[in-house]
């Protein structure tokens, strides 16, 4: 319940800074175009170019983490590392034991463990 109140009043908050954001941002495009000078006009389409790049930014930034906050689990998953001290290392699964079990003077890829059959790296 408190996840569906949650959702909805951010969702009514976003709209409404949205249209807020939209609405300054008409009403300074009205103030710039009645300035007097090129200069003056330029100086302000600049400013409300910036002014709308924060505002909708903010906005957007503000609806994507309120929704993560919404939306995501409430605690992380913990990481259980008893089975890896149970069990030890296994040579065989890592890509060193790989290349030490490969006959002498094969060349073997880090990964597989295959005989390395490529051209040269350099």
């Amino acid at each position: 319940m408190k996840t569906i109140l949650a959702s909805i009043i951010t969702t009514v908050l976003i709209v409404a800074m949205t249209l807020a954001a939209m609405f300054a941002l008409v009403w300074a495009t009205v103030k710039v175009t009645s300035l007097p000078t090129p200069l003056e006009r330029a100086v302000g389409m600049g400013l409300e170019l910036l002014l709308g790049i924060v505002l909708l930014l903010g906005t957007t930034w503000l609806a994507t983490h309120l929704a993560v906050r919404i939306f995501s689990r409430k605690e992380p998953p913990s990481a259980d590392f008893s089975e890896l001290s149970k069990t030890g290392f296994d040579g065989s699964s890592s890509p060193i034991g790989a290349r030490t079990n490969a006959p002498s003077g094969a060349r073997t890829s880090a990964v597989s463990g295959d005989p390395f059959k490529g051209g040269s790296v350099v």
